[in-house]
Parts: structure tokens; C-alpha cells; sequence
């Protein structure tokens, strides 16, 4: 007989070969109940700052073996170029515009933690499902989606009113305002203006007075006296907030509770990454989804002495240097608790680098490789084109680079349907399930569209054509850069959604990504055949995408973001909010 023959005639071997041909080349998902979640989320990151994604100057090691050991996301996208709307569509899996996180105004951002805009308590985000799933869910770092609506303590846009068990950190963001040795950066040009009016006013009011002493001019003392009072009041109307911003954004709390008021910046990193490992070590007998919400590497880049100078990219570089080792001591306390083969980890920005972010010389905002634009641009891919890696051993394949369209959005319903919950029925979720993309059982995204806002202003459609893999990306309006061909809008700080500092295409500006990933140049009717049938496409899917958006209360309006200071999180009895419980401890 032959050898296989004789092979099936043992009844110990046919079993054994039965089993071999059913087993899957990687673990099926099923087989391990609800994995943990580990999300990395890099704040200001570029694309190009990343030793995985072309740099060879910064060191990112860890960050780098993550990708090794995992699967790179080439084309990953993030939902709005900017902090607030960006981390709502990830939280939520929907355009932010959907939730009121865009704005139709220049205020693109939470502004202040004693704004009444936020994170509506009606969104559910993929922690609160996990949080009935019965996992214990934690948020580490910054939030920035807003504290209170109506009261002090109402805490109704808080990360515990958003399915987050625990939470310590920022509920701001961090800005140069936090260091006391920086130059303020909020809302700078604004306080320059504000500043000279009181000048203006005080210099009028004080001319005013001396005229009528010297007999100059003739005016009552009561006018005067109503002058003075106007100039005092219009100054402690705008100073009251912008003369204290430390006091009134830079925080850190656990949980409801303030422990620094102002944040004492030398040992922020440490304790955030304290945070991290401890949570990990508190939850690793149950399923936890940890999101460790980094503050690196927004300025004022806050490094520790033991990595300044480390880098040849000065301290922006250090500071994503330090990132990365923070990664590293989180990947490491993964496997010090043996969790490595039961965990999803995954690291991503919340959208591109601050090109115009300088102070002199020195450069402080990140490097977005070939990508044009940068950060506050909703349509160039330097703004929105973000690192996107997983790892999960045994069930993803390690080494894998994936180009297909991706969104941070996608990390909705990946968690969620990995936690075995099911994504709300009741909403448009914009988000798709990446796990049969990530495992390689499907060759392309279910990505066909993707929207590209500035705001609440559409700039760009991505439209991914899966019948030939082309990746066609039409623009409708683009920042005008300053200086001209500058790339950025240095003269301003920021690029804006609309008005005078854009410009508007009609026909659209229109480039094959897969081909010219740069932008560089833009095709026509007469250069490109498909150029009238793929702008038809394009204006129908967002005809159709237009028909799904429902009015809803913008979280970004001037009323919501400005400073209400009954909204004040305060440590003390307001206005003399200090206190040190870290110190203290």
C-alpha cells in the first residue's frame, strides 16, 4: 500500500491531518473572547516623523517594531484636521460634523474648559459600549471635548458621561500657555488686538482727563468717570480670562476631581505614563480598553531632561523621541502581564503636523514627508494622511502594509464588534469594520467615499475606485498659502476653511493619488480621459452624502466656545482655584 495509505489507516494520525487542513493560517478572532484595547493616539504627529513611514533622522523604535510586528496602514485618514473635531469622529465613528464638532466659524476647536460646547451626551462612542460589554474602559491624557454645560459641576461632555470608567488628564489640550517660561499661543493675534484697544481706550480716557485738568477741553467729571469705568470694565471683561488661560485650561484631573490647578509641566509625562502602566496592571484579570491619549507632541513639547538634546531635530524631535519610549514602557507592561497574544494595540495621530508652528528659528511643529499641507487642512493629505499601525500576534500578519483608503473612524466599529457589541442603529456610523481588511480576507476597504471638511466646509472627495484600485481626490476649495508656493500659511498661523484665504475650483482640482501622492499636478479634461466621468461621480456621491447630514446644535458656535466663568472647573472657591494634590501626595 502506499504511504498515504497507510498514514489514514491510523486512527491517531487521520484526526491529527483532519485538524492541520482546518486550521486557519492566523487565529480566528473568535477563539479569543473580547481582547483588550490598547489606543495610542499621538497628538500633532506627523506622518513623515515616523522611522516606519520614511524617517531616518527621528528614532522611533518602538513605534517602528509595532509596525513589524503588525500591519502599517499607508493611507489612513483622519476625519478633520484639527484636535476637537478629529478625536470626536474617532470616538464616535461619524463625520464630526454629524455630532456638531465642526464649526461654520474660525473657532474650529474647544477653546476654553469653561466653554458650554462638547461632545453631546446623546453620541455614544465606542467606549460606552465596551463599558456595557463589561469591559473596564480608561482614559489617559488629554480630552478635549469639553467639561460642562450648565453648571460647574454638571461634567455632562466629561469622558465618565462618555463610557470612560476612569480618567486622569487633561481635559484641555496642551498649548505654550502651560509653560510660564513660552510664548503665549493661544489665541494670539486676538489678545495682541485686545491689548492695544485697552491702550487705546486708556490713552483716550487719560488724554480725556489731563485736557480737562489743563482746562484744554471742556467735559463733565461725570463723563469722564463713566470713561474711566468703561475703559476698567473692557479691561477686566477680556483679561479676567486670557490674563489667567493657565489657570483656567492648563489642569489635570482624575476622574471629577482636580489634582493640579495650574498643571506642574515637569512631571506631567510621568504621571501619564504612571497612569497607563497601573491601569493595565489594575485590569489585566478582565477585558480593558485603555486610550492613552498622548500630549506629545503638541507644543510647548514638554520633554524630560533625560531626552533633550537627544535628537538632530531639535526639541520637536526629542519630544517624539520620548513618545516613543513612552510606547515602549506601555508595550512593555503588555508583556510583563503576559497580555501580549489577548491584546489589540494600535497607534495612529489625531490628524497631520503644524508646519507653521515657529518660534525664530526653531521649528516646533512636525514633518508630514511627501504629503503637501499640514495641520488646520482639511483637504491636502499633509493635514489629514496620519500613521496608522495594529498589532495583534496570532491573529493579524505581521509585516503586512496595507494601501487603502482607511479612517480613523474605522476604529469604532473595529472595537466594537471585536468587544462582541453591536454599533447604534438609530445614527450613520461613517466608520468600517477593518478587521477582514487587517487579517487579508478582503483585498480592498469598503471605503468607496471619503469626505474631506475644514470645518463644517467640504474641501475634498476621495473616491476610491476598487474595479481598477485607482484613488481619484477631486478639490473644491484649497488654502491660499502665505508667502506664495510657501506651502502653509505662515503668515497667519493657521490656514482658514473659508473667506478671503481660499480659493475656490470650479472645475475642481483633480489628482490620482496612487500616482501623484504628492498633489502635484493637478489633471484636466485634456490630460486625463476619465476627468468629466470621475467629477460626475464625485458631485453625485456627495449629493447622496448630503441627503444623510441632519441639522444638529453646533457644539463649535462663538456662544459655546467663549469663556463662562459659572462653567469655571475650579480646585478652590472661584476665582482663587489652586491646588498641588499631586505635591501634596
Amino acid at each position: 500500500a502506499s504511504l498515504p495509505l497507510l498514514c489514514f489507516r491510523s486512527p491517531l494520525v487521520a484526526p491529527l491531518i483532519f485538524g492541520l487542513l482546518l486550521q486557519a493560517p492566523f487565529t480566528q478572532p473568535s477563539t479569543i473572547t473580547q481582547p483588550n484595547f490598547v489606543l495610542l493616539l499621538a497628538d500633532d504627529l506627523g506622518i513623515g516623523d515616523v522611522g516606519c513611514y520614511g524617517n531616518d533622522t527621528i528614532r522611533t523604535p518602538n513605534i517602528d517594531s509595532l509596525a513589524k510586528e503588525g500591519v502599517k496602514l499607508t493611507q489612513h485618514i483622519a476625519a478633520a484636521p484639527l484636535c476637537t473635531p478629529s478625536r470626536a469622529a474617532f470616538l464616535t465613528g461619524r463625520y464630526p460634523l454629524r455630532s456638531g464638532m465642526d464649526a461654520v466659524n474660525d473657532y474650529r476647536v474647544i477653546f476654553w474648559n469653561a466653554g458650554s460646547g462638547g461632545l453631546p451626551p446623546n453620541e455614544t462612542t465606542f467606549a460606552k459600549i465596551l463599558q456595557h460589554q463589561g469591559y473596564s474602559t480608561g482614559l489617559i491624557g488629554k480630552w478635549h471635548q469639553g467639561v460642562n454645560c450648565e453648571s460647574r459641576n454638571d461634567h455632562c461632555h466629561h469622558p465618565l458621561k462618555h463610557g470612560f470608567d476612569y480618567f486622569y488628564g487633561m481635559p484641555f489640550t496642551l498649548i505654550s500657555d502651560c509653560q510660564p517660561t513660552e510664548t503665549p499661543e493661544m489665541d494670539r493675534a486676538f489678545r495682541r488686538k485686545l491689548w492695544l484697544s485697552t491702550q487705546m481706550i486708556g490713552l483716550i480716557t487719560l488724554t480725556a482727563v489731563l485736557g480737562r485738568l489743563t482746562g484744554l477741553i471742556s467735559v463733565h467729571w461725570k463723563t469722564l468717570t463713566c470713561l474711566a469705568g468703561f475703559s476698567l470694565l473692557f479691561f477686566i471683561s477680556w483679561f479676567s480670562s486670557y490674563g489667567f488661560v493657565r489657570y483656567w485650561n492648563c489642569i489635570m484631573m482624575r476622574n471629577h476631581g482636580i489634582t493640579e490647578q495650574p498643571m506642574v509641566t515637569d512631571r506631567t509625562t510621568s504621571l501619564i505614563l504612571r497612569e497607563s502602566i497601573s491601569f493595565i496592571e489594575r485590569n489585566k484579570h478582565k477585558p480593558f480598553l485603555l486610550f492613552l491619549s498622548f500630549l506629545h507632541s503638541h507644543t510647548p513639547l514638554l520633554t524630560t531632561e533625560k531626552f533633550l538634546g537627544r535628537s538632530r531635530h531639535g526639541l520637536y524631535g526629542d519630544n517624539v523621541e520620548e513618545m516613543d519610549w513612552m510606547v515602549g514602557q506601555v508595550l512593555d507592561a503588555i508583556d510583563k502581564e503576559g497580555l501580549k497574544e489577548t491584546t489589540l494595540v494600535y497607534f495612529a495621530s489625531d490628524h497631520g503636523g503644524w508646519l507653521e508652528r515657529q518660534e525664530g528659528e526653531r521649528q516646533l511643529g512636525g514633518w508630514n514627508g511627501i504629503y503637501k499641507g499640514g495641520k488646520a487642512m482639511g483637504g491636502w493629505e499633509g493635514g489629514i494622511r496620519v500613521p496608522g499601525i495594529f498589532r495583534w500576534p496570532g491573529v493579524l500578519p505581521a509585516g503586512t502594509v496595507i494601501d487603502e483608503p482607511t479612517s480613523l473612524m474605522d476604529i469604532y466599529p473595529t472595537v466594537v464588534h471585536l468587544a462582541g457589541g453591536t454599533v447604534p442603529q438609530d445614527r450613520v456610523i461613517d466608520g468600517r469594520d477593518l478587521l477582514p481588511l487587517l487579517r487579508g480576507a478582503v483585498a480592498r476597504s469598503e471605503h468607496e467615499f471619503l469626505f474631506h471638511y475644514c470645518g463644517a466646509h467640504l474641501h475634498a472627495v476621495r473616491w476610491h475606485q476598487k474595479d481598477t484600485g485607482a484613488v481619484w481626490k477631486a478639490h473644491f476649495i484649497t488654502p491660499i498659502f502665505s508667502p506664495p508656493g510657501a506651502g502653509a500659511c505662515y503668515d497667519r498661523g493657521f490656514c482658514p476653511c473659508f473667506g478671503e484665504g481660499v480659493t475656490h475650483h470650479d472645475p475642481p482640482l483633480l489628482f490620482e493619488l496612487s500616482q501623484d501622492p504628492s498633489e502635484a499636478t493637478p489633471l484636466s479634461a485634456d490630460t486625463e480621459p476619465l476627468f468629466d466621468t470621475v467629477i460626475r461621480k464625485i458631485g453625485r456621491a456627495i449629493e447622496e452624502h448630503r441627503r444623510t447630514l441632519t441639522p444638529v446644535p453646533e457644539q463649535l458656535s462663538v456662544s459655546n466656545v467663549v469663556w463662562k466663568p459659572w462653567l469655571q472647573p475650579c480646585c478652590g472657591t472661584f476665582p482663587f482655584c489652586w491646588c498641588d494634590k499631586e505635591g501634596d501626595n
